[in-house]
């Protein structure tokens, strides 16, 4: 089996557009939560999200792929652009054997809001041709293949909010097993729009708070739901040998993944937390690594079940020394980016496997008796880690676990 590694990170995110901003705010903890400017929420229970700020597509991107893109592509490319650029991948191999696996957890959510009004005020005549080739999840994934002349493996991966999870955990499998070389993966997400809110809100997802500093807060005894977020991440994972004879930089190297399913709940996970805690245990098969070296990211979503489940899950896996592990979410500043959630939290993995620095989960300020370990309350930590497990669920009972090995 090849050994895999990552050589190229790039994000798009409420709290940094850049990986290099992204690593400062998660560090320092801030909170790229908001009231909703993207339309009125003057009616609505729920009032905050995560949007993305400050973002200038044309920095990365021509005016003609902006114009016929649904804002989750455009947020795909320009990810993966920033990504593809720190891997210097480009030229350096066959592009037979460069593969792109980018999903979504919805699509263009807005494109489809938007035509769906066409057809309503216009008529069929006015719905626009481009419609679905903007809408449809798999092209965001189409548009990164075409973008780089990538002509191996191309695949839209949707597992929910565990979807970019999904997607850099088989991308792992392709290269450990010769499909390619190298493969672009992550996941992209916009859907800060009134039916999207409404949706989650009426499914009783989301928070309904209106103080930004008490809306994401994962493992607090307060928490109520999460707080919808946007953007994009993406990982370029190479060939080990393929990335050290070109001299690229390695960032961290991919040594487990685990994915299983609840078979319990549409929308709820299973309170056992057996089928989280199996793919944790899948994703560490083979490593040994005290508790206390390892940084667990959690999915931390902010609702009552996701939190203790995933506590729940630490215990069956690692049993008392559950405590000793660093966990935070990240969820607390970026909110829940649905289908980029689970690359935007590897990055924040390798980030803190590079720097020593375990991120907070800001805004835990009443622990629950049922979370009871260490979640990294408010402040960041300087602390030396050796592996990373990044978490992710999904509806449908979508578990996901990624390992990362520091270099």
């Amino acid at each position: 089996m090849n050994r895999v590694v990552v050589t190229g990170m790039g994000c798009v995110s409420p709290i940094g557009n850049t990986v290099d901003e992204f690593a400062h705010a998660i560090v320092e903890g801030k909170n790229g939560i908001d009231r909703i400017t993207r339309f009125d929420v003057s009616d609505y229970k729920h009032t905050l999200a995560a949007e993305v700020k400050n973002f200038d597509p044309a920095a990365r991107l021509d005016k003609n792929a902006i114009r016929k893109s649904d804002l989750f592509t455009i947020y795909a490319l320009y990810a993966a652009d920033e990504a593809v650029e720190m891997s210097g991948i480009i030229g350096n191999i066959d592009p037979e054997e460069l593969g792109v696996y980018v999903g979504s957890g919805i699509g263009g959510f807005s494109t489809m809001c938007t035509e769906h009004e066409n057809l309503l005020k216009s008529g069929a005549r006015r719905v626009s041709p481009q419609f679905i080739p903007k809408m449809i999840g798999n092209i965001a994934a189409g548009n990164v293949a075409i973008r780089y002349s990538a002509k191996g493996p191309c695949i839209a991966h949707q597992t929910a909010c565990a979807t970019s999870g999904t997607s850099i955990g088989e991308a792992y499998r392709a290269i450990m097993v010769g499909a390619a070389e190298a493969i672009i993966c992550g996941g992209s997400e916009a859907t800060i729009l009134p039916l999207a809110v409404a949706g989650f809100g009426n499914c009783q997802a989301l928070s309904a708070a209106t103080d930004p500093n008490a809306a994401s807060i994962p493992f607090d005894k307060r928490r109520g739901g999460f707080i919808m977020g946007e953007g994009a991440a993406m990982l370029v994972l190479e060939e080990y040998e393929h990335a050290k004879n070109r001299g690229a930089e390695i960032l961290a190297e991919v040594v487990g993944y685990g994915t299983t399913c609840d078979a319990h709940h549409i929308t709820a996970p299973d309170p056992t937390a057996g089928q989280v805690a199996r793919a944790i245990k899948l994703a560490m098969k083979g490593l040994d690594v005290p508790a206390d070296k390892i940084y667990y990211n959690a999915h931390g979503t902010g609702t009552k079940l996701n939190d203790a489940t995933e506590t729940a899950a630490l215990k069956l896996v690692f049993g008392d020394c559950a405590k000793d592990i660093s966990i935070s979410s990240t969820k607390s500043m970026t909110g829940h980016m649905l289908g980029a959630a689970g690359a935007i939290e590897a990055i924040a993995s390798i980030l803190t496997l590079r720097s020593g620095i375990i991120p907070p989960t800001i805004n835990l300020l009443e622990p629950d008796e049922e979370c009871d370990l260490n979640y990294t309350p408010n402040q960041a930590v300087n602390k030396q880690v050796d592996l990373a497990l990044s978490n992710s669920l999904g509806f449908g009972g979508h578990n996901v676990c990624l390992a990362f090995k520091r270099v």
